[in-house]
């Protein structure tokens, strides 16, 4: 059962910290909020940040990357390819934009938006938002469902509500969480 069709293309951005991947892909299983999608040069990428940045080693970077493959086969984007060059956006960042085209997603989300103009969106009906931002919009949806999603994940790493989202979905947390008097 899903909640609505929306696809979104997850940057490789908001695939590597592990609490917001965590989330991402909670809100992706069944009952899920929206179809995540990805391509080889998007787990690529991963898989390189993981490695060479955050020096996480390789078999537990293989295991993750396989668990993404598995967990959502149908995520995997194909056959976008010949669109990268004629991308118009940041080059280092074409094959996401030709991967959402050609997968027709809705949005791209990823937290470098700079590499994603809006202007160069628009033909193309997608829109880039930041993972903060989706995950908000995604709340909206089923608010009690989100909570319960996000609730078992803070629960399976021994955290709160309140820390999972105030550190990763400050927006959220200020939305969820009315301030004290």
């Amino acid at each position: 059962m899903r909640i609505n069709q929306y696809i979104a293309v997850l940057d490789s951005c908001v695939l590597v910290p592990m609490p917001v991947v965590d989330t991402l892909l909670r809100l992706a299983e069944e009952p899920a909020f929206y179809s995540p999608r990805w391509s080889e040069h998007i787990l690529s990428e991963v898989e390189r940040v993981l490695l060479d940045k955050w020096k996480y080693p390789k078999d537990s970077v293989e295991r993750r990357i396989q668990v993404m493959r598995d967990s959502f086969p149908e995520a995997m984007v194909t056959g976008y390819e010949e669109l990268i060059d004629p991308m118009k956006n940041d080059e280092k960042d074409r094959h996401v934009l030709a991967a959402a085209v050609r997968c027709g997603a809705h949005a791209i989300v990823s937290n470098n938006k700079k590499h994603f103009p809006a202007k160069l969106l628009e033909p193309f009906e997608l829109e880039c938002i930041t993972a903060d931002e989706f995950l908000e919009h995604q709340y909206h949806l089923n608010p009690d469902l989100f909570i319960s999603k996000l609730s078992e994940q803070a629960s399976d790493i021994n955290w709160t509500l309140h820390q999972l989202i105030s550190k990763h979905v400050p927006s959220l947390a200020r939305l969820i969480t009315p301030p004290t008097p």
